[in-house]
């Protein structure tokens, strides 16, 4: 089996293709190493996944319509996991433009790639932002989504509409996940828990929207890996195709990825502080633009599927992270 991998050096994908390497699997992967975050962070990532012999790296922009159009000229793919994409809510309220170029020309770039080589299945990644101020909770794919509150779920809603597109004109099969609030080892030093971390381990204050009173299905990545290879292998055949859709099946399927048991943010914050060992100095804030009270997954139909719902505790969880935290920041200081 032959996968390509977009956003590999990102934290998702460089753990999906570090998952697929060590099962055998050879994986192409491609990024283009923005400057979102840390890119010494990417490159890193990236030290870890050349040794293995079955790993190709192309420096290359979904964005990039020649190269994208070259790419699956000269290539060929059993699968793609798309997992490229600019993220976050509050960074496109000030930048909306990095989203249109990457959101949504590169995902129609990579659409258009699958469509000249007919690949078997198209799994990528959407987002729990797409529920926006849903009040019906846990949220479940059959639920109207027709509000985002931020541009960034609107692009991924978005990208969910130009698949289903793609699946029902060429019968691409295609699979995208809504992801809840993913963290762990080589996490987006953009992420709250991140931040959290880094600001308590230095005796630095942290900000608390909402004061703390906001809910998050928190989602350990090993948890997020097992569901995506699971439903890579799963690709959707039109039987399952929306209910509410009176066209004919197209090969088109979402699944939530969550932990589906939310917790508080202040109690978020207490498991963090305990794995530290230190108390967190805390700068309580109202909400943010953007922002939503709560993140709760329903999976049934991704334990009805595919047998697997994520169960990583956040205590498990963020004690990995810290011991990674605390090993790789060292490693950095001493050199």
């Amino acid at each position: 089996m032959r996968v390509l991998v977009t956003g590999v050096a990102g934290f998702i994908g460089y753990h999906l293709a570090q998952r697929l390497l060590a099962e055998g699997i050879e994986v192409y992967g491609i990024d283009n190493l923005n400057e979102y975050y840390d890119v010494g962070l990417k490159k890193a990532r990236l030290n870890q996944l050349q040794p293995y012999a079955g790993f190709t790296f192309e420096y290359l922009d979904l964005s990039d319509r020649a190269g994208m159009v070259n790419l699956f000229a000269a290539q060929s793919f059993d699968c793609v996991v798309n997992l490229a994409a600019q993220a976050g809510v509050r960074y496109s309220l000030t930048n909306p433009h990095v989203y249109v170029d990457s959101n949504l020309t590169g995902f129609v770039n990579l659409l258009e790639g699958c469509r000249s080589q007919q690949v078997q299945h198209l799994v990528y990644a959407s987002s729990s932002s797409v529920y926006g101020v849903n009040p019906k909770v846990p949220f479940a794919t059959s639920d109207n989504v027709d509000h985002p509150i931020s541009l960034y779920a609107a692009t991924k809603k978005a990208n969910e509409l130009m698949a289903f597109t793609y699946s029902h004109l060429y019968q691409i099969p295609t699979t995208g996940l809504r992801f809840f609030t993913v963290y762990g080892p080589w996490g987006r030093p953009d992420m709250a828990y991140f931040k959290f971390v880094k600001a308590i381990e230095s005796g630095q204050p942290i900000e608390v929207f909402n004061h703390g009173d906001m809910k998050r299905d928190f989602t350990y990545v090993d948890d997020v890996i097992e569901g995506v290879v699971r439903v890579m292998h799963r690709p959707p055949t039109g039987s399952e195709s929306v209910a509410s859709v009176a066209i004919e099946a197209a090969p088109y399927k979402l699944y939530n990825i969550g932990n589906n048991q939310p917790v508080t943010l202040a109690r978020f914050i207490e498991v963090i502080e305990t794995a530290l060992g230190k108390s967190a100095i805390q700068t309580l804030l109202p909400m943010q633009p953007g922002d939503v009270p709560i993140t709760y997954a329903d999976v049934d139909d991704l334990m009805r599927d595919v047998g697997f719902r994520p169960s990583t505790s956040i205590e498990s969880g963020i004690a990995r992270f810290v011991d990674w935290y605390r090993e790789y920041y060292g490693k950095q200081a001493e050199e």
